[in-house]
């Protein structure tokens, strides 16, 4: 599979550590480990967080063509706290690097070489209205792309309107249950929230083909051809759930793409977001094969694992 990607990439900073991160940097990365070809339009600045992001980069075998390097912006930070549960929340400082990407007819040409089969896009990035036109203005060129949209809602960096023109775009939309109850509750504000009810409404509404719900602990539920089902997580013990969510996805699209009954596929998905969560920083070592004897190893769990029910960030 041929990925193209677009967004932010940014320094996850906690206490005492920095780790490269940003949700396009994370899925690209899980993707590219998958076997597939991946490149990552982004920016950095000309400044040593971001000359180490080319080098992390290229140490993690991510291609870095369209990576561009702007004189006069801060290459991207995300402050990270983490509570008791694992779960992460993040502030993060805009303007960075990651708002001033361009795109210009070389840049057309060299995507055109490639000729990507899917554009991942999370809302983050494309909350700056240059970025959102980027990605239209690609998807006029190669009308034959399909999206994949990582919803990923960050506070004060996102508005409804956003979401539903990224959704109106996206053939696969991912995103988690608190922000599948966020979105219904905003279009019916007097209406009774379930999952269900919300995934009828915004496949419907929005022309979505597939839609992953991810449910922490408890796995995660897919909304294909009006029907949901719900596949079980894994048990781990959380170290910080810090781009699990990311792999997920990646993992996710990987299984779809390549035709694997969904079982199969949200399971794999699953571990590795799993996988990710037991370690820390967003990108931390794992092999597939790894992925597949962790499941095999630990099954999908009957119970809440200690992620706990309302462990939901990724």
């Amino acid at each position: 599979m041929k990925l193209l990607t677009i967004g932010e990439i940014l320094w996850d900073v906690f206490d005492d550590f920095e780790t490269l991160g940003g949700a396009p940097l994370n899925f690209s990365v899980t993707a590219q480990r998958l076997g597939n070809q991946v490149k990552l339009i982004t920016g950095v600045g000309k400044d040593l967080r971001g000359q180490r992001a080319v080098d992390s980069m290229n140490a993690l075998h991510l291609p870095i063509d369209f990576v561009q390097v702007l004189p006069g912006a801060d290459t991207g930070t995300a402050r990270v706290t983490v509570d008791d549960s694992g779960n992460a929340s993040f502030l993060i400082k805009r303007p960075a690097a990651f708002d001033y990407v361009q795109i210009d007819d070389q840049s057309l040409l060299a995507i055109a070489a490639m000729d990507p089969e899917w554009l991942y896009f999370g809302t983050l990035a494309q909350f700056n209205p240059p970025t959102e036109q980027i990605v239209g203005e690609i998807l006029r060129h190669f009308r034959s792309i399909k999206c994949f949209y990582d919803v990923n809602l960050r506070d004060n960096h996102w508005n409804l309107a956003l979401v539903q023109r990224l959704s109106n775009l996206a053939s696969v939309l991912k995103l988690n249950a608190d922000e599948a109850e966020t979105l219904f509750h905003l279009t019916h504000p007097s209406g009774e929230f379930s999952l269900e009810r919300f995934c009828q409404h915004w496949a419907r509404t929005y022309n979505l083909t597939t839609i992953c719900i991810t449910l922490g602990a408890k796995g995660c539920a897919v909304f294909e051809g009006n029907v949901l089902q719900y596949f079980r997580g894994l048990k781990v013990e959380v170290v910080d759930t810090v781009g699990a969510g990311d792999a997920f996805a990646a993992a996710f699209l990987h299984g779809r793409e390549l035709n694997w009954p969904m079982e199969r596929t949200a399971s794999f998905a699953n571990a590795l977001g799993a996988l990710v969560a037991s370690r820390s920083g967003a990108t931390p070592d794992w092999t597939t094969a790894e992925c597949w004897c962790f499941l095999e190893t630990n099954g999908p769990s009957e119970s809440n694992s200690t992620l706990g029910s309302d462990a939901r960030q990724y």
